[in-house]
């Protein structure tokens, strides 16, 4: 019965038009489907899940309060149906076990950060950047059994590439970004994994590893990931995802800071949200890989790049604090 509300408002103005209403009546009746066309846009904040069983209801009762006459929505209604709608994913999206799907949620970060950090070379090592790809569909899909012996083989050739060893096959070195990738071709850019120690370039895909490892052991019916996530390749791949320019404030690594900045602070408000520690166990993985980095090579990190790993780390343990403190008010 609540599911047809707007469209029986609907239909009560258009059968008065039927009758022989003059003009104003039609301008309202026009104004009415705008007014509703618009409510429906901001609905898909909300799941399709919960659209589902409750949209119509909602619209409905938005545009019962809605003044007369409007065919845009109030500012405040369209703020407060958006944030209702991205509380309400939260809400859905922190489902299952938190520990396991952080890891899987940390598993994603670290595969889509392995191949952006590879794409921008698949001209030089297209076989490699290929299998990184097939290692991002199989996470995604919960294809965890999949994912590991091509995680391990993507780990031992990228060791091989930071000692400038042929493991897995020769490799023409030194490896240069490809001539499409902004910045490429500039003579200060260093190499892929040719700064600093293999042990670094090498912890993300080892951390990838146990993920997988423990996930696989865990069995289970997994969740599957949003195709959204390759959308986020190219984005990563323009941040300077390999730390190569770490010691300069190039517009690169300031995207990277900004971007870094940007889904912690999403950790954050879904952990404020939901009491939930599942992004926060994602976000310790990606913090714990940058931290491998510092340590690997502080002897050449100037100072605010010092500032930049302590910022991650703190955002880390607020990511962890605040759904923490999050249930303990909810049990007060």
């Amino acid at each position: 019965m609540t599911g047809t509300r707007a469209g029986s408002r609907l239909a009560s103005t258009a059968g008065g038009t039927a009758c022989g209403t003059a003009g104003p009546r039609r301008d309202a009746d026009l104004r009415l489907a705008r007014l509703e066309h618009r409510y429906r846009r901001l609905l898909l904040a909300y799941p399709p899940a919960y659209r589902a069983a409750h949209g119509e209801e909602l619209l409905g009762t938005v545009l019962d309060v809605a003044e007369p006459g409007r065919s845009m929505p109030a500012p405040r209604e369209a703020l407060a149906l958006v944030a209702g709608g991205l509380r309400t994913r939260l809400t859905y999206a922190a489902t299952g076990p938190a520990w396991a799907d952080g890891l899987h949620l940390g598993a994603t970060v670290l595969a889509v950060l392995n191949l952006a950090t590879l794409v921008r070379y698949a001209g030089s090592v297209p076989l490699w950047t290929g299998l990184s790809a097939l290692t991002l569909l199989a996470v995604l899909r919960g294809r965890f059994a999949l994912a590991l012996p091509l995680v391990a083989a993507g780990g031992v050739k990228t060791a091989g590439l930071a000692l400038g060893r042929p493991w897995l096959g020769a490799t023409l070195l030194p490896v240069y970004p490809d001539a499409l990738w902004p910045g490429a071709g500039v003579w200060h850019e260093a190499p892929l994994h040719s700064l600093g120690g293999p042990i670094a370039p090498v912890t993300g895909y080892a951390l990838l590893f146990g993920a997988l490892l423990v996930l696989a052991l865990r069995g289970g019916r997994p969740r599957v990931r949003s195709s959204w996530w390759w959308l986020a390749v190219p984005a990563v791949a323009l941040t300077d995802p390999a730390w190569l320019e770490a010691t300069a404030a190039t517009p690169r690594t300031v995207a990277r800071l900004v971007l870094e900045l940007a889904v912690f602070g999403l950790a954050i408000l879904a952990g404020r949200v939901t009491g939930d520690l599942r992004w926060a166990v994602a976000g310790g993985m990606y913090a714990l890989v940058t931290l491998v980095h510092l340590v690997e090579n502080h002897a050449r990190f100037p100072s605010h790049d010092l500032s930049h790993w302590a910022v991650l780390a703190l955002l880390a343990l607020v990511s962890a604090a605040v759904p923490v403190r999050a249930r303990r008010h909810a049990l007060l």
